[in-house]
C-alpha cells in the first residue's frame, strides 16, 4: 500500500473511532426554577459570583496575563453604579503581538487529531455544566438576564461544544469522491490558519462559544474579542476553555474598544477569517475592511457574518389567536426584545386584528419588569445607557407613526428600565417597521389578506427569522416558499432556536446565511484538499 494511502487510512480510521466513542447529539435539558433545590441553588450562585464583583481581568496572550495602562470597566445594567469588572484595554501592539502567537501555535494545533480537538469541547462541556448556576447568574448580573433567558444562553453554549465536537469528527472522516481508473484520489478537509471572533453582548455565553471553538476544533487558532459590556462572562468562558486543555496561544484573550482594537485585528493581513455576530452597521464595516489586501495578505479574507433582523409572525385569519398571541408576545418581549431573531412585527389581517390586539395587549400588561435577580420579574433592563437612549427615541418619534397601545415609559434612575411597549395601526414603510430597535418595542401592522401580509413580511432589507400561524396548511405551505427568511417557524414563535435542530441565520442584510449549530457551519473554517496519486 502507498504511504499516502497509509495516512488516509489512519486519519479515517481515527475519525471512526472518536465517532464511535461519543454517544449521539442532545440539546441540553433547562433547568426548572419551579424546583425549591434547583431555585435554591440558583440564589446561592447568584451570592457567590455577587462576591466576586469589581475584580481586574487581563488579556491573555500565548497563555501569558497582559496588563495594560488603559482599563474599561463593565457595569450591572439593572444598578449601574455596580462594577462588575475592570479590564485591560488592548491595543494595535497587543493585537499584533496575540496574532503572531497565534500563528505559532497553529503549527502544533492544526496537526493534533481530531479526537484531542473535540475532546477539548467535550471536557470545555463538562465543566460548563458544572458551572451553569455560576454562568447563569454572570448573565444574570452583566448581561441583565432573567433566571430562563440566562439559563437558556448557558444550555446553548453547551450545546455548541458538543455539536461541534461532532461535527469536526465527522469533518475528519472520509468524503466522497469518484472513482478514477489508475488512480487513487482522495479528498479531506485542512484548517484555514488564524482568525478572530467579535461576539455580541445579548448571547455572551452561547454565541462568544460558538463563534470561538466551531473554528478551534477545525483546527484552527482564534483571537476571541469578547464584547466590552459583558467581558467578564467572555473572560468566564475562556477560563473555561483553559481548564478544559485549550494549549496557550490556540484561543488569545483580548478586550478593548471595537473601533481601535477590533479594526486592528480585522484589518490585519495575517488574519485569515472573521467570525461575527452584531449589528448590521458593523457587520458592512467589517466586511470593507476584509475586502481589501493589504501588501503581505496571501488570501481573500473569509467573513462569517450574522448581522441583526427586522423579524415578523404573520397570523392568518384562520390562525388560533390565544396561541399566536402567546407567541408574538413572547418572542417580542423575551430578553426585552434584544434577540436579533425577536418578533417586532406583528402582521395582522384586519378581519381580526381588533381581537388579537387585544389579547397581545392584555398579555402585555401582565409583565413586571424589574431586577432580573428577582424571578418574579419576566423582564430585567437593556444593557446599558446608548441603547436605553436609542430606543426610548425610538418610543418618541414612533407616537406619530402609531397608536401607542401599552408602555412607553422608560427609568433610567437605577438601571436602564423601559416598559414592554406595543404601537399599533403602523403603516408597513414607518420607521418603527423597518428600523431594528433591539429593544421591547412592537409594531402591530394591518393588512388585507394573507397575501399582502407575505409582501409586508418580506419588505425590509432583513432576512432573519419569521414566523406564521394559520390553522390552513395551503397557507402554511405558500409561506414555506415565499416568506423570505433563514429561520421560518410555522405555529410556533419566532425565537428559541435549537442547536441541531434549527440552523441559525439569516438573508439579505442578516448576515451571509452561515448556519451557526448546523451541519454545513465547520465549512466555513475549512478547506478542501484533493490528493491524486497515479497507481503502480
Amino acid at each position: 500500500m502507498a504511504q499516502g494511502t497509509k495516512v488516509a487510512t489512519r486519519r479515517r480510521g481515527a475519525a471512526r473511532k472518536a465517532r464511535g466513542a461519543i454517544p449521539p447529539f442532545r440539546n441540553e435539558a433547562f433547568l426548572d426554577f419551579k424546583n425549591r433545590r434547583v431555585h435554591a441553588s440558583q440564589e446561592e450562585a447568584l451570592r457567590r459570583v455577587r462576591s466576586q464583583l469589581g475584580r481586574t481581568y487581563p488579556l491573555v496572550i500565548d497563555g501569558k496575563e497582559v496588563t495594560t495602562a488603559q482599563t474599561f470597566t463593565s457595569f450591572n445594567p439593572a444598578r449601574h453604579d455596580e462594577v462588575i469588572g475592570r479590564f485591560a484595554s488592548g491595543g494595535a501592539r497587543e493585537a499584533e503581538a496575540a496574532i503572531a502567537g497565534a500563528w505559532k501555535a497553529f503549527e502544533s494545533w492544526s496537526a493534533q487529531p481530531v479526537s484531542k480537538r473535540a475532546g477539548v469541547l467535550l471536557k470545555a462541556a463538562r465543566i460548563l455544566r458544572a458551572r451553569r448556576r455560576e454562568m447563569n447568574a454572570w448573565l444574570t448580573l452583566e448581561a441583565g438576564k432573567t433566571w430562563p433567558e440566562a439559563d437558556g444562553d448557558t444550555a446553548e453554549a453547551i450545546d455548541f461544544l458538543e455539536y461541534y465536537a461532532r461535527e469536526a469528527i465527522r469533518y475528519a472522516g472520509p468524503q466522497r469522491v469518484t472513482p478514477v481508473p489508475g488512480e487513487e484520489n482522495e479528498m479531506f478537509y485542512i484548517p484555514l490558519g488564524v482568525g478572530v471572533a467579535i461576539p455580541p453582548w445579548n448571547f455572551p455565553a452561547a454565541i462568544l462559544m460558538g463563534l470561538t471553538t466551531a473554528p478551534v476544533a477545525a483546527g484552527n487558532c482564534m483571537i476571541l474579542k469578547p464584547a466590552s459590556a459583558t467581558a467578564a462572562i467572555g473572560w468566564q468562558c475562556f477560563d473555561i476553555l483553559r481548564e478544559a486543555g485549550v494549549p496557550p496561544g490556540v484561543v488569545q484573550f483580548l478586550t478593548g474598544p471595537g473601533g481601535s482594537l477590533g479594526e486592528a485585528i480585522v484589518s490585519h493581513p495575517r488574519i485569515r477569517f472573521i467570525n461575527f455576530t452584531g449589528s448590521k452597521e458593523v457587520g458592512i464595516r467589517i466586511n470593507e475592511i476584509a475586502a481589501k489586501v493589504p501588501p503581505g495578505q496571501r488570501w481573500l479574507k473569509r467573513v462569517v457574518a450574522e448581522m441583526g433582523g427586522k423579524d415578523a409572525i404573520l397570523v392568518a385569519e384562520d390562525a388560533d389567536l390565544d396561541a399566536a398571541a402567546d407567541g408574538i408576545v413572547s418572542a417580542a418581549f423575551g430578553y426585552q426584545g434584544q434577540k436579533c431573531s425577536a418578533c417586532s412585527r406583528a402582521i395582522v389581517p384586519r378581519r381580526v386584528y381588533d381581537a388579537l390586539r387585544e389579547k397581545i395587549v392584555e398579555r402585555t400588561r401582565t409583565i413586571s419588569v424589574g431586577a432580573p435577580e428577582d424571578p418574579a420579574h419576566r423582564m430585567g433592563p437593556v444593557i446599558n445607557r446608548a441603547s436605553f437612549d436609542k430606543i426610548r427615541q425610538h418610543i418618541v418619534s414612533g407616537q406619530s407613526e402609531g397608536r401607542l397601545l401599552t408602555g412607553g415609559k422608560a427609568d433610567a434612575a437605577k438601571g436602564f428600565f423601559i416598559e414592554p411597549t406595543v404601537f399599533g395601526e403602523v403603516a408597513p414603510t414607518a420607521r418603527l417597521a423597518q428600523e431594528e430597535i433591539f429593544g421591547p418595542v412592537l409594531t402591530l401592522i394591518p393588512v388585507s389578506d394573507f397575501e399582502e401580509g407575505l409582501r409586508v413580511a418580506n419588505g425590509t432589507e432583513f432576512g432573519l427569522t419569521g414566523s406564521v400561524y394559520s390553522r390552513d396548511a395551503r397557507k402554511l405551505e405558500r409561506a414555506r416558499s415565499a416568506f423570505h427568511v433563514g429561520n421560518l417557524y410555522l405555529n410556533r414563535k419566532c425565537t428559541g432556536a435549537l442547536v441541531g435542530g434549527h440552523p441559525f441565520g439569516g438573508f439579505n442584510m442578516s448576515g451571509t446565511d452561515s448556519k451557526a449549530g448546523g451541519p454545513d457551519y465547520l465549512l466555513l473554517f475549512l478547506q478542501a484538499k484533493s490528493v491524486s496519486r497515479k497507481k503502480g
